[in-house]
């Protein structure tokens, strides 16, 4: 598969790049809802227009009135969110959501993608339990109850939580909490009595929460996928998500880029601009060669979870630690060749050092999946 874009996905690439580079902007977006206390972080209004893009539904089959589209077509869209800041929950609802809603059924299908489809809802997903990213441990529980579960629990850091109309919720339903087998995944919708969430805000501005289930009590529809049976879900689930987050890095990291070399363009120091300087030069040249390397590490990962690769969830690590590489790279020598100015909020280079830094942690940090990638190639 070559790394480069079809002529399709050329000319989504064009539209997302002018369509979130005005509207999403980060005076618009990110510094608007900043500045204004916004509960959600992100506009209501955006994601309405994502919809009326078709973004919303890239990756609900067409049968279910989606685009029916893959990881490489989403990754466009998150490379230009990332590249502009553009606070929105397209990577959890449209891409995560809509990843694990495929394996539901008819019925929690027919109710939760229409409202993603017109981005009259959004989802969360509900899986940490600590600090760290670790779903290989899960200790929040659903027992049968009647026709139904009665799910009880936390869940920490949960992104949109707090504006989502659903949650997918990890939970163990057999098994102890280090089990691989005995996981499943449920729907838990906003209003389910028994659940309360606790807001924070994080570094970057976009607000997560920390969610306690006291008991709540769901119907036997509300199961995504197999009773017993979700790891495999939850791994199609997280894999979506890993390699969006790591295509949102690098667009991140680009658009740090992009703005420092516009600065070395502009700055004079000692009667001569800053770029002319051989010293800012090549490590300037060193960030767009490694960007480069991340970019098509991403795309390759990508391009092996569309096409079902067995190679894709080693690939899908690779992608998620080197764009986290490569954004903190990015973003430090942002800051660095900005100077003093660059740790002021005037500037905007601070508001991606503050992304990456959130988005670095989202699905596992580099040292996680380095470790993963070990694991994964026998060591």
């Amino acid at each position: 598969m070559p790394l480069y874009h079809s002529d399709d996905q050329a000319m989504l690439a064009d539209t997302a790049r002018q369509f979130i580079g005005d509207e999403g902007a980060i005076t618009k977006q990110l510094r608007h809802w900043r500045d204004t206390g916004c509960k959600d972080g992100f506009g209501h209004g955006l994601w309405k227009q994502f919809a009326e893009m078709g973004f919303t539904g890239m990756l609900v089959a067409e049968a279910d009135g989606g685009l029916g589209m893959g990881n490489v077509e989403a990754g466009i869209v998150l490379e230009e969110i990332g590249r502009n800041l553009t606070p929105s929950p397209f990577l959890t609802s449209s891409v995560m959501a809509a990843t694990a809603l495929a394996a539901a059924g008819n019925e929690a299908r027919g109710r939760w993608i229409p409202g993603l489809i017109s981005g009259d809802q959004i989802f969360a997903v509900a899986i940490d339990e600590g600090a760290k990213h670790r779903p290989e441990r899960i200790k929040t529980r659903a027992e049968k109850a009647g026709n139904g579960f009665r799910l009880s629990g936390k869940k920490d850091f949960v992104i949109h939580g707090g504006s989502a109309d659903m949650l997918v919720v990890a939970a163990r339903t057999a098994g102890s909490d280090d089990d691989d087998a005995g996981i499943t995944l449920f729907a838990v919708p906003r209003d389910a009595a028994g659940m309360t969430q606790d807001a924070v805000k994080l570094v970057d501005s976009s607000i997560a929460t920390h969610v306690t289930f006291d008991n709540v009590e769901l119907d036997g529809d509300a199961v995504i996928g197999e009773v017993d049976g979700g790891r495999a879900v939850l791994g199609k689930m997280l894999a979506a998500g890993r390699v969006g987050a790591a295509a949102e890095s690098v667009g991140v990291a680009r658009g740090a880029m992009d703005m420092t070399v516009d600065y070395l363009k502009q700055r004079k120091q000692f009667g001569k601009l800053i770029g002319e300087f051989q010293a800012l030069q090549h490590r300037t040249a060193h960030l767009y060669s490694e960007l480069e390397i991340a970019r098509a590490v991403v795309f390759k990962a990508q391009q092996l979870l569309d096409g079902g690769s067995e190679k894709a969830d080693l690939m899908v690590s690779v992608a998620k630690a080197k764009a986290g590489k490569v954004g903190g790279l990015a973003v430090r020598e942002g800051v660095q060749m900005h100077g003093g100015i660059g740790m002021t909020d005037e500037y905007d280079i601070g508001l991606y050092m503050k992304r990456d830094r959130a988005l670095a942690e989202f699905m596992g940090d580099m040292y996680y999946h380095a470790e993963r990638v070990a694991r994964l190639s026998g060591y």
